[in-house]
């Protein structure tokens, strides 16, 4: 059974005199910063544009500002109220986006369970527990279309790890950085995973993809900022990965390697648990430099430094490899159609080996 739960998020926001915003008042926002006109935005939510004006009236008799400004054969843009609202919506959006495609998951995990008796041969989809990336997601999206039953959660790293260890996951998605800091994070998911080598006994790698990561800064990189070093200058302001994320424990180690700690840098502990909400932070204004995927630094118009390479990988038991999913996996991961949509995300390069 697919996933059958989809939740996506919605917020809302009530003014002085209690009374709330037109509902697709926000997605119009976010259709004209795209398409650069509201006609354009209309045609894309399929409103009459009447009723995309209305939208937008209601919404600046509300607010007390305008929101667009139009000019004659120009299109329309936005105002800095309207781009604040746009980008809260796009921040909210690249922060819940994966957690709440979990929880659904989740939830229609249990409801296939409470189905099973009903459903005859119907054998449980496998659990994969996987770091968050854009390569995943591609992969996921192509086995779904299949109609391939896969149950999914993102994690951190280290979570992905023990929940393949302790049972509770089937596959586990990981990154290593490649280079010298391999051998610092293969210590980091020893614990669970050993060193997660051919040659070590009850583990298999699927390679996905390698993937470049790095600085992610305003478009024109306004501070000139061009190395770590300089994320140490006063007042500068950083927006970091949670603690116990891949990405986290590379740039501790990149740090390190140039005599550098975190400590040293303004808002380190200051974190979010998405490269595309890293990404929304900065491109929002609210930090001056961030650090993860130069995907997510693309899609949301940033500058990029790349500083590091490293392989997204599957990790499981040998046994997991005959299993139905997994066959079907590994036959996409080879498909010249995922392997070309892998190579178009930026700083991605596909791979799909096994050792």
């Amino acid at each position: 059974m697919s996933s059958a739960v989809r939740i996506r998020p919605v917020w809302a926001i009530n003014t002085a005199s209690g009374s709330p915003l037109p509902a697709r008042l926000l997605e119009l926002l976010v259709q004209v910063q795209a398409c650069g006109s509201l006609q354009a935005a209309s045609t894309v939510l399929g409103l009459s544009y009447r009723h995309a004006w209305d939208l937008l009236r209601q919404g600046e008799s509300l607010l007390g500002g305008p929101l667009l400004s139009m000019a004659r054969g120009k299109g329309s843009s936005l105002t800095p109220l309207g781009a604040k609202l746009v980008w809260a919506q796009r921040r909210i959006e690249a922060r819940l986006g994966p957690l709440l495609e979990t929880l659904a998951n989740e939830l229609s995990a249990e409801l296939s369970a409470e189905l099973a008796p009903s459903l005859h041969g119907a054998a449980p989809a496998l659990r994969l527990h996987a770091s968050h990336g854009f390569a995943i997601e591609a992969l996921l999206a192509a086995l779904s279309a299949q109609g391939v039953a896969l149950e999914h959660r993102y994690a951190s790293t280290v979570a992905a790890a023990a929940a393949l260890q302790e049972g509770h996951a089937d596959i586990a998605g990981l990154h290593l950085p490649e280079g010298a800091l391999e051998a610092v994070a293969r210590a980091r998911y020893a614990p669970w995973l050993g060193e997660t080598q051919a040659a070590q006994p009850g583990w298999q790698m699927i390679h996905i993809a390698r993937r470049r990561q790095g600085l992610m800064l305003p478009p024109g990189n306004p501070l000139g900022l061009s190395a770590l070093i300089d994320l140490a200058r006063t007042g500068l302001r950083f927006i970091n990965r949670q603690a116990d994320s891949g990405t986290r424990l590379l740039l501790e180690g990149l740090l390190a390697q140039q005599g550098l700690s975190g400590a040293q840098i303004r808002g380190f502990e200051q974190s979010e648990f998405t490269h595309a909400a890293v990404a929304a932070y900065v491109a929002s204004g609210m930090a001056d430099a961030g650090f993860g995927l130069e995907t997510a630094a693309r899609q949301f118009k940033l500058d990029f430094i790349p500083l590091a390479s490293e392989r997204y990988f599957l990790v499981c038991r040998p046994a997991t490899l005959q299993h139905p999913t997994v066959q079907a996996l590994r036959l996409s991961l080879q498909e010249p159609a995922l392997r070309e949509q892998l190579n178009a995300l930026p700083g991605y390069q596909a791979e799909g080996r096994e050792t």
